[in-house]
């Protein structure tokens, strides 16, 4: 069976990317398959990444104050392109008040500064299915 193929992607103007990084190498460190798409995508280009690399779930970093705006719009972007049943994680600075909003549209899980790796690493294995249509073309 193939790994857990993960997009770890830091949306808008966020210039500083060391959690994503951090994220995306304990993600590859259990095992799993990480493409990082680097700082300053928009939602459009992270959802078209997802769908080039056939990816079983996204991880979204944001530390700029804008996850009311840009993380809904990366899951609109995924359903549009047919990719709504992948989930879309999220972790950064997100105020408490704010996680029952984006969870209401579309993210999965959010995890704040100083969540242990393990924790973030676990979530994913339990409840991120591998999608059907990957796993035939391996």
């Amino acid at each position: 069976m193939r790994p857990l193929r993960i997009l770890i992607a830091k949306p808008g103007l966020d210039g500083h990317d060391r959690g994503a990084k951090i994220i995306a190498r304990a993600l590859r460190d259990a095992g799993m398959e990480v493409i990082y798409t680097g700082l300053r995508q928009t939602p459009e280009m992270i959802a078209e990444a997802a769908l080039q690399e056939d990816v079983d779930a996204v991880g979204l970093s944001i530390l700029s104050g804008a996850h009311n705006t840009l993380l809904p719009r990366v899951v609109e972007a995924l359903r549009a392109r047919g990719l709504g049943d992948i989930p879309v994680f999220a972790g950064g600075i997100i105020p408490e008040e704010d996680i029952p909003f984006l969870k209401a549209h579309g993210i999965t899980e959010v995890f704040g500064p100083g969540t242990p790796l393990e924790t973030i690493v676990r979530f994913i294995e339990t409840h991120t299915p591998r999608r059907a249509h990957a796993e035939s073309s391996s």
